[in-house]
């Protein structure tokens, strides 16, 4: 198993709090990972008909069954076993107890905020970071990384490997429209198919609902709850506009990524490295391969994520600007392997009207380099992000 930065935080947070609940999107190593920090836990999936039947009908016998230190998986399934466990948990007076995991935001989250608030610590875990898979020795070219991705099941070598691409075909029509069916009530898959191949052709760019219902031949609300239905299941992830304190009308309409950006590639059909790059879409695929792992960097130090993007309506544009405290760090991503210092214009631009600015960045395909013009410029793959 390839090591998660994750992991000794999730520890320790274990010792702090009674319940830890892990959440991401589907097949991001959230079981694997509990399985393995939790090994004396008792295990129960809760996607399995029988044993959601009894946690649904006789939550406390199932919780006599199952005594802590105990893991449930996919509990979103199951959102009314959370008051069970508050009371279980205030009556033990004690951490340690329960480790939760979950792939839907608003199902698991809603319930938690209502009958868990202040009994569990919130994790989020993404699928495996560009800095754990080459600490584990694996490493790979630009077009690599984005055409494979970084689902677990890819780097499983206690199991065949599968082919990525066939990996991401299952993993759309197992997962993404199964739970797209269940949440949204859909009546005509092939629709909601269209749907999304268009929205990785938009990847990196901001979205316009009624573009693309035009293209697709439903309402603007439908586009927008499909999105969010996306969002809430951890396929997409929605970067925000930053808009205060500049005294003047900025773009408000966000953009959109795959929180997979190897589900990106597929849905574009592209199928090998050549087609990788020579995509039109290469530099907007490789800033999202670069977004998602700021991302995956903020959640597993257990920060608030804290990005945004920036964009005036003079044309000036940051790709990613991350809060610390009071400062921002504005960051450019390019997908050119060989650097020139036109790649920090914007960020010089930026810098003489935004206060509390720090450490401008540009990340980009080649290696790092020192420090030029008060400009850093780093490898996608370094540490860049904190």
């Amino acid at each position: 198993m390839i090591e998660r930065i994750v992991a000794p935080k999730i520890k320790s947070l274990w010792t702090q709090y009674p319940i830890v609940t892990l959440t991401g999107p589907r097949q991001s190593g959230k079981t694997t990972l509990a399985r393995t920090l939790f090994p004396d836990a008792d295990y129960v999936n809760l996607e399995a008909p029988d044993v959601l039947h009894e946690a649904v009908h006789d939550a406390r016998a199932f919780l006599a069954r199952h005594p802590a230190p105990a893991i449930f998986d996919e509990v979103q399934r199951c959102p009314e076993l959370l008051s069970y466990l508050q009371v279980a948990v205030d009556d033990a007076e004690r951490n340690q107890m329960y480790l939760l995991t979950g792939s839907h935001q608003p199902a698991l989250l809603g319930a938690v905020s209502q009958s868990l608030a202040g009994r569990t610590a919130l994790v989020d875990l993404y699928p495996l970071s560009i800095p754990e898979l080459k600490r584990s020795g694996l490493t790979k070219s630009r077009d690599g990384w984005m055409l494979e991705g970084f689902l677990p099941r890819l780097y499983d070598t206690r199991r065949g490997i599968p082919q990525f691409g066939q990996l991401y075909r299952d993993y759309f029509r197992t997962y993404v429209e199964r739970d797209v069916r269940q949440l949204a009530n859909l009546r005509d898959a092939g629709l909601f198919e269209t749907f999304i191949k268009l929205l990785a052709g938009r990847v990196g760019q901001e979205v316009n609902a009624l573009d693309l219902a035009g293209s697709v031949g439903v309402s603007a609300p439908t586009i927008r709850s499909w999105i969010t239905l996306l969002e809430a299941s951890f396929i997409v992830f929605i970067l925000r506009p930053y808009y205060r304190n500049f005294g003047k009308r900025l773009v408000k309409a966000p953009k959109i990524y795959f929180t997979e950006p190897g589900l990106a590639a597929w849905l574009l059909g592209i199928r090998t490295e050549e087609q990788m790059s020579t995509h039109p879409l290469v530099g907007n695929l490789f800033e999202n391969m670069v977004v998602m792992e700021a991302v995956k960097a903020r959640c597993n130090a257990a920060e608030d994520i804290n990005l945004h993007f920036y964009r005036a309506p003079d044309g000036l544009e940051i790709d990613l600007l991350q809060e610390n405290a009071q400062h921002l760090r504005p960051i450019e991503i390019k997908s050119a392997q060989t650097y020139h210092p036109d790649m920090g214009r914007n960020l010089l631009r930026f810098t003489r009207f935004a206060e509390n600015v720090e450490r401008p960045t540009v990340v980009y395909a080649g290696r790092s380099v020192p420090s030029k013009t008060g400009i850093s410029a780093y490898s996608f793959e370094d540490d860049w992000i904190s």
